[in-house]
Order: structure tokens, then C-alpha cells, then sequence
């Protein structure tokens, strides 16, 4: 996949109202969506499936205005999370806004150790989801700072900050205290 086939294809899309360009893209990138929007969530399948239902219904009706300042990729995931925040905030979920001050006193390491995907899942849920968003666009996802910020409206320093934390809580919640 690369940047000038999803032109392509979202051009297709827009001047002809393309369906089959519209599923390719589809096919193309909604593996990653839902992989993104699962993480984001703690690992509800169903409301990762509903987020990325909402989202492709917003990048449809969104297709012509988008700038390409970006990659499509970055554009849809920017919609994910903003559809996942919106679903924790109709079902009154606690978030941890990204500028939260806290001071967890460790520095930003590597986690220690090795664990099972099932078990490194199950401690990503726990993560507030203020946290999650940033450890999985960051570590998981491969987003730079940058456009983390870009994605969640914050400063790249926010972004940073909020990664560390985010990292002290999951080896927290790994049962690695703050090693």
C-alpha cells in the first residue's frame, strides 16, 4: 500500500462515486482501524466494530475535503480515535484528560521483561484512556509525536509526557512497579 494507490483510488472515489475504489480503500485499511480502535477500547470487539463503522461513514461523507496533509491512514485514524472518545464520552466512561498532571517519578524505559500478548492486551485495557490512545498511536502504531499531537490536539510535549506516563502504568499494571 502506499500514498499515491490511496490517491488514486480516493480520487476515483470522488469523481465517480466509485464503489469498488471505495471498498479497496476499505479492504486496505480497515484491519489497522480496527486493531487501532480495539486497543483504544480495552478490547471491545463490539464497540471497536462500531467505532470503525462511524468512522468510515464520517471518512465517506468527509473524502472531498480531505487536504492530504497527511496520509490517508493518519486521517482515518485521527476519525477512530475521535469516534472512540466520543463513545466513552456517550457512556459516561472516566477519561484521563492528556495534559493530566500526573508524576509517576520514573523515567521512560523500556519495559522489562517478557509477556504474553494476551496478558500485555489485558493491561493495556486497564490504562485510563487517555494514556491508552497515546502508548498505542505511539508504541503500537508507530505514529511519531508529532502527529500524535496532530491526531489529539495536543503538543508534541503533551504527547511525550503523556507516553511516559502511560508507559509507568503499563508496567504497573504488568506487576513490574516502577522499575
Amino acid at each position: 500500500m502506499n500514498d499515491t494507490e490511496d490517491r488514486a483510488l480516493v480520487s476515483t472515489v470522488i469523481a465517480a462515486a466509485d464503489e469498488r475504489a471505495f471498498g479497496t480503500l476499505y479492504d486496505r485499511h480497515t484491519p489497522a482501524l480496527y486493531g487501532l480502535a480495539l486497543r483504544l477500547l480495552g478490547g471491545h470487539e463490539a464497540d471497536a466494530q462500531d467505532v470503525v463503522h462511524d468512522a468510515w461513514l464520517r471518512a465517506g461523507q468527509g473524502l472531498r475535503d480531505f487536504a492530504w496533509r497527511s496520509t490517508l491512514r493518519t486521517w482515518l485514524s485521527g476519525i477512530v480515535v475521535n469516534c472512540a472518545r466520543e463513545l466513552w464520552s456517550a457512556r459516561g466512561r472516566l477519561e484521563v484528560p492528556l495534559d493530566a498532571a500526573v508524576d509517576s517519578g520514573a523515567d521512560d524505559v523500556e519495559l522489562i521483561g517478557t509477556f504474553d500478548r494476551i496478558e500485555l492486551e489485558r493491561a493495556l485495557a486497564t490504562l485510563a484512556s487517555g494514556y491508552r490512545e497515546v502508548l498505542v498511536l505511539h508504541d503500537v502504531e508507530g505514529y511519531t509525536h508529532e502527529e500524535i499531537a496532530g491526531l489529539l490536539s495536543v503538543t508534541t510535549g503533551t504527547s511525550k509526557s503523556q507516553l511516559s506516563r502511560a508507559r509507568y502504568a503499563l508496567r504497573r499494571a504488568l506487576g513490574e512497579g516502577g522499575r
